[in-house]
């Protein structure tokens, strides 16, 4: 997902490291449901929180919940209540049952397995964008709060385009070309817009095909469509601008190894190329979508 940073920009890396160090992750304690924190990106135990390489700034928040199936506290609770109207007589009305049930969670959540999950964040200080490896709406805004809490006076918006993702996609499928500096590839989905919600999909399948045409003539949108750009990076763009499934290609790093700094890891290597290849695919694909939305 990505974002315009639309504040003046004001932020330091020592500044927002000692922010950050504020909500530095903790896992959850025996009766805690969900923690999320910041956790350092390198992947360090006690390494920094911001990690800045070839100007770019790398932050990764960590959510980890306790999972309790609905079925396993339901079950706990209904032998209390058993138990109840066997040793009393009585059936526990509404609220006490609302009670026993959630002293049956509270109970249980020492013994839940615990999930965990984390969200990259890239800032490119520069062109001012802010892009999340978020797979959803829901926690694209869960990580922003967090990072608003830490930076003070920061705004952002989902960059916005001139033309639709979705209506882009129609013209490249029905004109069977793809913009400059782009290639479609095999994978598709089209969804009926009227009352059917009928979806087509295509998995390693040719798109360049007057079927596929056809669909878009008769009212099907594009929702989902894989692309390369440059033949460096492929991914799948969504009519929501988001970019799915990113992944670098192999020519990218041939020779790759010489450009590291030395350290083990291979992190310093791996943002460098990713984050280089994504600063130019990006401006590529606002150019495709018929530019930028500049904000108010």
């Amino acid at each position: 997902m990505m974002y315009r940073i639309v504040s003046a920009w004001e932020q330091t890396v020592a500044k927002l490291e000692a922010a950050l160090e504020e909500n530095r992750f903790v896992e959850c304690g025996a009766s805690q449901e969900k923690a999320v924190g910041w956790t350092a990106p390198r992947g360090d135990e006690h390494g920094p929180l911001v990690e800045v390489v070839a100007g770019q700034w790398i932050l990764k928040l960590m959510v980890e919940v306790k999972v309790l199936p609905g079925t396993v506290v339901k079950r706990k609770a209904e032998e209390q209540i058993q138990h109840i109207e066997a040793t009393t007589g009585r059936k526990p009305g509404k609220k006490e049952s609302r009670e026993i049930r959630e002293d049956a969670r509270l109970a249980l959540l020492p013994l839940a397995f615990t999930k965990q999950s984390t969200v990259l964040v890239w800032i490119d200080p520069q062109a001012k964008t802010l892009v999340l490896s978020a797979g959803s709406q829901a926690r694209a805004d869960e990580v922003m709060t967090c990072l608003i809490k830490a930076m003070d006076g920061l705004s952002v918006q989902l960059i916005n385009t001139q033309m639709s993702p979705a209506a882009a996609m129609s013209v490249w499928l029905s004109t069977k070309e793809a913009p400059q500096s782009f290639s479609v590839d095999r994978e598709c989905e089209l969804k009926a817009a009227d009352e059917s919600k009928a979806v087509v999909r295509y998995t390693r399948h040719p798109l360049d095909t007057d079927e596929v045409s056809q669909h878009i003539a008769n009212g099907k949108v594009p929702t989902r469509l894989a692309m390369t750009w440059n033949d460096h990076v492929s991914f799948v763009l969504t009519e929501a601008l988001q970019l799915k499934k990113v992944a670098v290609l192999d020519v990218v790093f041939e020779g790759a190894g010489a450009a590291g700094d030395g350290k083990e890891d291979g992190f310093d290597t791996d943002v460098a190329i990713a984050t280089g290849e994504l600063r130019k695919l990006i401006p590529d694909l606002l150019d495709a979508l018929g530019g930028e939305v500049v904000p108010a």
